[in-house]
């Protein structure tokens, strides 16, 4: 479990599949490939894939507000996709973290949430 991504559209956007319970591991190996890409393409889009999201540990909290404080202008759209009513309110809690437009969709909706973040 936890997190598996994938580059796509020239590192443009970046696909993460977050599944289980996340973990500061989880997170410490995600930060640096985050920061790179940030680095070759300056705003990035990302899609995250949550499929049997169990929540995040304390430390991977952390981890994660970090994260979004860090690159706060730097991520310009995020779909988050799940199927949980709270995974919908926990994307709505983490826009003030963020300057990116931020949207959640069911998974029935991928298809919309990945056109929706593709385009610029």
């Amino acid at each position: 479990m936890g997190m598996k991504w994938k580059k796509e559209m020239d590192g443009k956007l970046l696909e993460v599949q977050v599944s289980g319970r996340l973990a500061h591991e989880d997170c410490a190996r995600f930060a640096p490939e985050f920061d790179q890409a940030v680095k070759e393409h300056g705003l990035v889009n990302v899609l995250c894939d949550m499929v049997d999201f169990q929540g995040l540990t304390p430390g991977a909290l952390w981890d994660d507000i970090k994260l979004d404080l860090k690159h706060h202008g730097d991520v310009k759209k995020m779909a988050v996709v799940g199927d949980k009513q709270w995974e919908k309110w926990m994307t709505m809690c983490c826009r003030p973290f963020t300057a990116a437009q931020v949207r959640y969709y069911d998974h029935s909706q991928m298809d919309e949430a990945r056109n929706w973040v593709e385009t610029s």
